[in-house]
């Protein structure tokens, strides 16, 4: 089969799918999960092994960074480099990788499980793009990030790429309903940031085969954002923060920054250094809570931070249909658990949320396009589904607007949706 594949390289998940004429899109599994994480992990190379550590790709790179008693490199976010000319080459165990090498592994493991599980040969592909790579300032940076994509995906045994806008692929199961031209506004809320696209969609778009974005603009707020402020203000203050120790006979806040590095649970690591343990160890022997202390070493030296987090992402989950989502953690002599109503939430993302109001506002500011003359809202992503975030944009535009389906995978199945019509 040609032109039947459609991927979404993420910067914090990714997905491929396959459509047939007769069947439409579906999407490879990975496990339980259409999804894929975009995380490498280079083990850590003992010099008197004789055995190569080998690479690993998604939930494989999380499992082997967890359960390494040395840590080894982890490396995320690789899709944000695209458009840098700063990240040429970095060396692993002795080794060089070039940012297209790095792309590469994870492309290639999903062409792969799109090989196994749905038997074809998975040469042709239809690669997502943003409308702006991060950090690109001019075209060249543009055409850089894409040239470097490309030559990412053929590394991973595509021999024919294509690409189609992101926000575009989202929309594009909309598009096919639609029997006229409509401006929609996209919304894509991914891990880290949260991109707007104004679009023009419908037959005359499809016909002319014409770029119909009419502009984007984007804020760097989106789900792990939401899940800090849980960590900090649910979280943290059940492992000492907030609380006190004695020092020279002083009576002083245990550190704050001890805690800002559990927001991300890759960062947990880097508490796990010899000095940062041993002051662990000194303010837990003078605190004032020595078991919340207690149960933060416990997390650290454990490498329990990506449990943790998956902990706290689950209450945030669990507000979306729900006024009340308990929060549990239990591992070992460390048991929290707690409830959280979602209005206590959404009074902490607050300020995220007028922030996203202002980037949209200045997207349609910018253009000169007045809010009534969008025709359709269509959102998606996992942070969509946040109650306070669906209601900003049914405030603003109407709930009668509202589009969306299938939030996390709908980029990757119009992917291959638009790869049927080349």
């Amino acid at each position: 089969m040609n032109k039947l594949i459609g991927l979404d390289f993420g910067t914090t998940n990714s997905a491929i799918a396959v459509a047939a004429p007769e069947s439409g899109a579906t999407l490879a599994r990975f496990g339980e999960a259409s999804s894929f994480r975009s995380i490498l992990y280079f083990p850590h190379r003992d010099r008197n092994s004789q055995t190569k550590a080998e690479t690993k790709a998604g939930p494989e790179a999380i499992d082997s960074y967890l359960e390494a008693d040395t840590k080894g490199r982890l490396i995320l976010s690789v899709k944000s480099y695209l458009a840098s000319r700063l990240f040429t080459t970095t060396q692993i165990g002795g080794r060089y990788y070039t940012l297209e090498d790095l792309i590469a592994i994870i492309l290639r493991q999903l062409r792969n499980a799109a090989v196994e599980q749905f038997g074809i040969d998975a040469r042709s592909v239809v690669l997502g793009r943003p409308v702006r790579f991060a950090g690109a300032e001019k075209e060249a940076d543009e055409a850089l990030a894409l040239e470097r994509l490309k030559t990412a995906a053929t590394l991973a045994g595509f021999s024919e790429v294509s690409f189609e806008f992101e926000p575009v692929a989202a929309a594009y199961q909309y598009e096919t309903q639609l029997d006229h031209d409509e401006l929609v506004l996209i919304g894509d809320f991914g891990g880290g940031t949260s991109d707007f696209t104004l679009a023009r969609l419908g037959p005359s778009r499809k016909r002319l085969g014409t770029n119909p974005v009419i502009g984007t603009s984007g804020v760097a707020i989106a789900g792990d954002t939401f899940d800090s402020h849980i960590m900090m203000n649910l979280v943290a203050p059940k492992l000492g923060l907030g609380s006190h120790y004695f020092s020279l006979g002083k009576e002083l806040p245990v550190p704050v920054w001890l805690y800002s590095q559990l927001s991300s649970w890759h960062r947990t690591f880097m508490l796990k250094e010899p000095k940062t343990m041993a002051v662990l160890r000194e303010v837990k022997s003078q605190a004032s809570d020595p078991e919340k202390v207690a149960a933060l070493i416990q997390i650290i030296g454990e490498n329990l931070g990506y449990a943790l987090y998956r902990a706290v992402e689950h209450t945030k989950m669990a507000l979306t249909a729900n006024e009340l989502a308990e929060f549990f953690f239990a591992h070992g002599a460390v048991h929290m658990e707690d409830k959280l109503e979602r209005w206590r939430f959404e009074s902490w993302i607050q300020p995220e949320i007028q922030s996203i109001a202002s980037c949209v506002k200045g997207l349609f500011d910018h253009h000169d396009i007045k809010y009534s003359d969008v025709g359709s809202v269509f959102l998606t992503g996992g942070s969509s589904f946040v109650p306070y975030v669906r209601r900003f944009f049914a405030k603003t535009f109407g709930e009668e607007k509202l589009r969306g389906g299938e939030e996390l995978t709908t980029v990757a199945k119009g992917l291959a949706l638009r790869a049927l019509e080349n």
